[in-house]
């Protein structure tokens, strides 16, 4: 099995830049029965997940991970925990935010089936 950690760091690193740049384009990381909660409403598919993510206020911003945390689990798969703060366009107060992955192994690869995403503004 792969080591979660590096797979975590890995994933992170391309999702974050790819959601930054260019949203569109996370749609590959999707499946049908992937599943999206954000900030409490649910999303579930490719294309319901992806017109969340791209019907956003926001073109373009940055993420900074703060922490990663990863485990292997028992389905073969990775679960991952970010906190970090996002930076969108035209704004100068970063956001601080928490998001939970999980990974599903799919032909010597990975999918995310499950990603729960909140803003933490308290």
């Amino acid at each position: 099995m792969a080591d979660p950690e590096a797979v975590a760091k890995a994933f992170t690193d391309h999702y974050y830049n790819t959601f930054d740049t260019a949203r569109a384009n996370l749609a590959s990381l999707y499946q049908e029965q992937s599943m999206l909660t954000f900030e409490g409403q649910k999303f579930q598919g490719m294309q319901a997940i992806l017109s969340k993510l791209t019907s956003l206020s926001f073109q373009q911003c940055k993420h900074h991970v703060v922490s990663l945390d990863a485990q292997p689990s028992v389905s073969g798969g990775i679960l991952i925990f970010v906190t970090g703060q996002l930076l969108p366009e035209g704004e100068s107060n970063p956001l601080k935010f928490s998001q939970t992955f999980h990974l599903a192994p799919v032909g010597g690869s990975f999918v995310i089936t499950n990603d729960l995403f909140r803003l933490n503004l308290v």
